[in-house]
């Protein structure tokens, strides 16, 4: 054989071995990513169902109380603000600080809420506010669940995106890492409950 047939064999396989490896690493890309996508998506999910208990935990309480009106004024709005950041897809992390801006603002809100509550000893006997309260505690652990899924999803990506080969490929295909949920500031630090009026 002649030098410039090996050559070109050779390079031929370069070429098929260096194609494959892209195809692969942009396929497995691909699917990680629609991972971080869905599980996004059933971030917002529950978000959306803890949004839509809200009106109704909002008219069991002023139908069953004398209530406080800046209370649930401070929930509606905090809902309102909620429900309004929302993104095309999973977000970047300006876009994820937003929202977790907003969830947590609603989550304040309705933590005081459950507080001013306990001053009123015959709503929180009702049938229908307990069960209220119950599918909001129920969706507080499906937000967290989801959460942690959404971040296990992102894990996956951002690790598969920079691991050699897969971040060469990564770049030139326009796959990105993704933000992770993080816990809120103050976090850390127990809540300071008080039932005295």
């Amino acid at each position: 054989m002649k030098v410039g047939t090996v050559l070109m064999v050779i390079l031929v396989l370069a070429l098929l071995l260096v194609g494959g490896a892209a195809w692969s690493t942009h396929n497995r890309l691909v699917g990680l990513d629609e991972g971080v996508s869905s599980a996004w998506a059933q971030v917002e999910n529950a978000y959306q169902r803890r949004a839509d208990l809200i009106p109704n935990l909002v008219a069991t309480v002023q139908g069953a109380a004398d209530f406080e009106r800046e209370t649930l004024e401070s929930v509606v709005r905090a809902r309102a603000q909620a429900t309004q950041t929302t993104f095309e897809g999973p977000p970047d992390a300006e876009q994820l600080a937003r929202f977790q801006e907003a969830q947590g603002e609603l989550g304040s809100a309705l933590a005081r809420l459950l507080v001013v509550v306990e001053r009123y000893p015959e709503l929180r006997a009702t049938e229908a506010f307990r069960d209220l309260q119950a599918q909001l505690e129920g969706t507080e652990n499906r937000i967290a669940v989801e959460r942690r899924r959404f971040n296990e999803a992102a894990q996956e990506l951002n690790s598969a995106v920079r691991r050699f080969p897969a971040s060469i490929f990564a770049g030139w295909f326009g796959f990105e890492r993704r933000p992770y949920f993080e816990a809120d500031e103050g976090s850390e630090e127990p809540p300071q409950v008080e039932f005295g009026g």
